[in-house]
Parts: structure tokens; sequence; C-alpha cells
């Protein structure tokens, strides 16, 4: 959309000094500067252009802005300036992608050369306003925290099966299906279709998300579309479906347009891929890298076990050098040889004890033997008591007629006191009686 309004100087006549083709030739030439002049000179009868178109370009420098408007249907593209004073009038938001109308005059700066148009003023128009709605729900969802990293689910390596909601028969599905089986050639989907874009779109698509999550057996879950009109995936920034993928139990993956789209479902997914095909690629392993990887895990392992094998070999060897092990009937007759010696040392030791034992016990019995009543009874000793038992010490002990018991060597008998005598000569002692030693 252009709207042209000229400026109140655009019917004035051309201004004297001005150069015209037919004034100057090869050998007339006009100088660079009366030409530059030339140039702004009708330039500047132009009046104001309203200009629609998408902005590819916006930096800011020294409080000014420079950048590019680009045509909506071809590569067009126009340079404009916002002078700083302009730029406060302007919305806050302005930036690469949007969709604006742009009241521009244009301009030619003669010292440099450059032409390009100089903003008055600027808005969101038509997708750019539903795109501005759009970063202040993208906004209000961020500080909820639904696009938070630590929220988002892993996908399982290699799901059981995928579930897939893109529209019938259309390139994404192809794409989808092609790819991972190009990867994974035993994968299974499960389709659920859905309109991609008009009045039906979020709808449908609520209902396939539903369907799937409550499927126990779908492990990860593909919502595609090609790319297209930014008007046609406004539905894929449904704050409805937004808020339904945050709260799905099975892990969601967003392709959803080409690379530049970016719709609040990128956001909230736990993956984004670029397209369709990369979803593809990203949600199953690629078979031949996994046979390489486990070719590659195997090897490292036999190797592992091949060095450790041989370390051990090394060490056996190395114990069956040592003479104990290379020549084991040597050790041991060695080994007999002391066992023996020390046995014998051992007999003569307890032979030599056992007969100094004997030695101490027939001196102690020779002892206990020659200290014992026996002993004094046998040589010719007697001993007298009374009835009760009790050894007489004392003559007095027996007047005469008291019963006493007197014992001697091979027997006691009764006997009658017949009172204290006196003391005569030494009794004679009793030869002592030859025992024979058992």
């Amino acid at each position: 959309m252009t709207i042209f309004e000229p400026d109140a100087t655009a019917d004035e006549p051309i201004p004297a000094g001005t150069v015209h083709p037919r004034d100057s030739s090869k050998d007339t030439p006009t100088s660079v500067g009366r030409l530059g002049e030339t140039i702004r000179g009708f330039i500047e009868r132009w009046g104001t252009i309203w200009v629609e178109g998408e902005i590819t370009s916006w930096n800011v420098r020294g409080g000014n802005v420079f950048g590019r408007l680009k045509d909506l249907d071809t590569d067009a593209t126009i340079a404009f300036r916002v002078w700083s004073s302009t730029t406060r009038r302007l919305p806050d938001d302005l930036s690469v992608g949007d969709h604006v109308i742009a009241c521009v005059k244009a301009d030619y700066f003669v010292r440099g050369g450059d032409f390009s148009f100089i903003v008055s003023a600027m808005k969101h128009v038509g997708l750019g306003e539903q795109l501005e709605k759009l970063e202040k729900l993208r906004a209000q969802l961020r500080r909820e925290g639904l696009f938070d990293a630590d929220r988002k689910k892993v996908l399982p390596f290699l799901p059981q099966t995928i579930g897939l909601i893109t529209g019938e028969k259309s390139d994404a599905e192809r794409d989808v299906h092609r790819n991972a089986e190009l990867r994974w050639p035993r994968v299974r989907f499960r389709n659920e279709y859905a309109a991609v874009q008009g009045d039906r779109s979020v709808p449908d698509v609520l209902a396939a998300l539903a369907r799937l999550d409550a499927d126990p057996d779908v492990d990860v879950i593909i919502i595609a579309r090609g790319g297209g009109d930014p008007q046609h995936l406004l539905g894929f920034s449904d704050e409805r479906l937004v808020r339904a993928v945050a709260a799905a139990e099975t892990p969601v993956v967003s392709a959803i347009g080409h690379e530049n789209d970016h719709p609040l479902l990128d956001d909230v997914a736990d993956l984004r891929a670029s397209t369709p095909t990369d979803a593809a690629k990203r949600v199953v392993p690629d078979v031949s890298e996994q046979h390489a990887l486990v070719q590659q895990l195997r090897a490292r392992l036999t190797g592992r076990l091949t060095l450790r094998v041989n370390h051990d070999i090394a060490q056996l060897e190395q114990l069956r050098s040592r003479p104990s092990l290379r020549d084991p009937d040597a050790m041991l007759n060695s080994r007999s040889q002391e066992v023996h010696l020390l046995s014998s040392r051992a007999r003569d030791v307890v032979d030599r004890h056992h007969a100094q034992a004997e030695r101490t016990v027939s001196e102690l019995r020779a002892s206990l033997r020659a200290l014992s009543p026996g002993a004094t009874l046998a040589r010719g000793y007697a001993i007298a008591h009374h009835d009760g038992g009790k050894v007489l010490r004392d003559a007095a002990d027996a007047p005469a007629g008291a019963q006493i018991v007197v014992t001697v060597e091979r027997g006691s008998f009764a006997a009658v006191s017949e009172g204290e005598v006196a003391e005569s000569a030494e009794p004679q002692q009793a030869a002592p009686t030859r025992r024979m030693e058992s």
C-alpha cells in the first residue's frame, strides 16, 4: 500500500540552475555537485508518502534509527531514517519483522550521494497490530513461568509411538513421516488430523492434543505445519493452545512454519523444531548412527577386555616363572626336610622334658614318702591314741587302766595302760622292713 501526497512545491517550475540532460555533453559535462543538487531539487518536490512494508533492519545510533523496509510481496526494499525527535513519538516495541505503515519523505544527501526516506510517523497495522497483542501475551506468559527451561520435559530417546497433529495429506505430514522412517524404519505414528489455519484451527488442534495426551502408548507429540503467511500461523499463538501444551503430560514438539516463524507455541513446547523435517530428525535417533555407536562401543569394550586378559596372562606367566611355581616339588621337599628336622627336635625336647619330669616326680615321691607317718611306722615306731582318735603326746594322758589303741606299721591293737614308767635306755630300733618295688 503506497499513498502519495504531493508537496506544496510539486507544481512549481523547475528551479533555475537545474541541470537538464540536454544541457550536458561529453564536451560540456556538468559537475557532480550540480547533478547532486539537481537530484535533491527534484526529490524535495516530492510530498510525503504513506508506505506499507516489513521492517527488516532497525539500528539505533545516537538516538536516531537507521533501517530498511521491505515490500510484503517482492524483494524490493528502501532505506529509512528516523531522527531522535521523531522516535519519541513512535511505539516503543517496533522491531525487525514488524508489519507497519510509515509516513516518509524522500531525502537525498548530496555529499554522500545517499538516498533514503525520512520517517515522520510509523505504526503497526493489520498483522502488526495482532503481533503487538501477541507480544504482550508472550510477555505475560513468560512472567507466569510457562516458558521456563526447568519446566520443559525431556524427550524419550526412542519413542514407542509418535503422535502427529497436522493437516491431512499435508507436506508437513509427508516430511515428518519420510524423515523419521529414514532415520528409524520401525518408527510408529498415530496421526491426528486438524485444520492448521482458519477458525477451526485452534479447536481442532486442542481436541487432537487431548486425545494424544490421553493415549499411554504415545511418548511424544509433534504439532507440525508448513510455512505460509504469518496471518495463517496466528492460531499457533492462541492462548488456549499455549496453556494446553504447557499442561500436557506428554512432551510436545513444535514444528510450525519455517526458521523465521516464531509463534508462542515454540516458546511453551518442550522442544522447538525449525521445520517439520527438523522435528523428525530430532525426535528419533538415526539407526545408522546408533549402529555405528554400538560397533564403536563394542570395539572399545573388546579392546579393554583384550588388554585386561593380556595383562592377566602376563602376570600369570610372571608368577609361573618364580621358583616356587616352576618346581613346586623341590620346594615341598625342602619344606618336608625342614618339617622332619623340626619334628625330630621337638621329640627330643619333649623326651628330655618328660625324663626330667619323671625324675622330679620320683624325687618328690621319695621326699613325700620320707615325711609320711607310714615311713615313721616302718622304722619301728608306734602311735598311741585314745579310742576317739586323739594322739597321746604325754604319758600323763594315759593313766593306769586307760584303754588305748596302738598303731604300728602293719595294723593297730588295743592296750591297757599300766601308768607312767620311769625313763630307761633308748628303745631298740627295729630293723626296717624291706618292700618290693612295684
